[in-house]
């Protein structure tokens, strides 16, 4: 049996990799944001950290500087 590859545009949570990948936003970048309390595009799975993906294009679209 093929296991189907998801694009990352298709995603509804991403890794950081992923996340980076996605939004030329850098890893290290994604990490201070993600560890403030008011981030509204972490996910926590236990120690795990997601990226919902659709949150995090809100906070971009918003934003001026990151």
């Amino acid at each position: 049996m093929n296991k189907r590859e998801v694009p990352i545009w298709e995603k509804s949570n991403l890794t950081l990799e992923e996340a980076a990948l996605y939004s030329g936003i850098g890893i290290n970048k994604l990490r201070k944001i993600t560890e403030q309390d008011n981030c509204d595009f972490a996910l926590w799975n236990g120690s795990k950290r997601l990226i919902k993906r659709r949150e995090l294009d809100k906070y971009t679209s918003k934003s001026f500087s990151i």
